[in-house]
Order: structure tokens, then C-alpha cells, then sequence
């Protein structure tokens, strides 16, 4: 039994796959997409999107956050952005982060919508680190 995968970027469809499972970072914990599994529909974190065949990761994908749409059959993954894993340059990410941070520090406290957006990239940030450092960790 296998459940189809869709990840799409605002530019185009990515990737469309049979996949076991896809464990996918959702906004409030990881969630796994399995046949069967009930109908429903999430925000997404940053974070990575893996791919599991034989109980094994096969294939992971970094988004910046979006949403999932899941059903007993499919689950469409519509990402903000889509970055391969070899894209990922924690130096370049580490210098976004930098300036997120200093933004945040700057908005004033009554803009809520404005803190809430770089609150949301600062996270999608630290969690490209993150899987960049856990997936090269030689390369910084």
C-alpha cells in the first residue's frame, strides 16, 4: 500500500510519488502521511519532508513552511519554498537568520502581523541550520 506525494512550489510541481509514508514537519509536530490516514488539512513549520520506503528514509526535501492537504490516499504538500538538500548553505542561512532577528528586534510591538511573518522565517531559518548542520556537519 503506498500513499502519492505531491510537493509543490509556488513555481512549479516538484515531485509526484508513490511513497510507504512522508513524514512531513507540521506546525504544531511532525505528522505522518500513510494510507489510510484521515482527512485533513494543516499549516506547515520548516522543516524536512522524508520519504520512507522499507522503513527507511529514501529521499528528504527541505520546505519554509506552507500547507498539507491530507487524504486516505494522497497528500499534497504546497510549500512555500522547496529547497534540495544540496541546495542548503548554513553560511548564507546563518547570515538570513542574522538579519530576521534584527528586523524582529526593530518592529514595533503593536505590529502583531509583522512580528508574526519574521517570527514564521526566523523558525523556517534556524530549521534549514539545522538540517543542514544534522545532514553535512562537516559543512559550514
Amino acid at each position: 500500500m503506498s500513499v502519492q506525494l505531491e510537493i509543490i512550489s509556488p513555481e512549479k510541481l516538484l515531485l509526484r510519488k508513490d511513497v510507504q509514508m512522508a513524514v512531513i514537519p507540521g506546525a504544531e509536530g511532525d505528522i505522518a502521511a500513510m494510507p489510510g490516514h484521515a482527512p485533513i488539512m494543516m499549516m506547515l513549520r520548516g522543516g524536512l519532508v522524508s520519504l520512507y520506503e522499507g522503513g527507511q528514509i529514501v529521499e528528504q526535501y527541505f520546505i519554509s513552511g506552507g500547507f498539507a492537504d491530507m487524504t486516505a490516499e494522497r497528500c499534497t504538500v504546497l510549500a512555500d519554498e522547496v529547497k534540495m538538500l544540496s541546495e542548503i548553505s548554513v553560511e548564507n542561512a546563518r547570515s538570513r537568520l542574522v538579519g530576521l532577528e534584527s528586523s524582529f528586534a526593530n518592529v514595533a510591538a503593536e505590529d502583531i502581523s509583522t512580528q508574526d511573518t519574521i517570527a514564521r522565517r526566523i523558525q523556517a531559518v534556524r530549521a534549514e541550520i539545522e538540517a543542514a548542520e544534522l545532514l553535512h556537519p562537516t559543512r559550514h
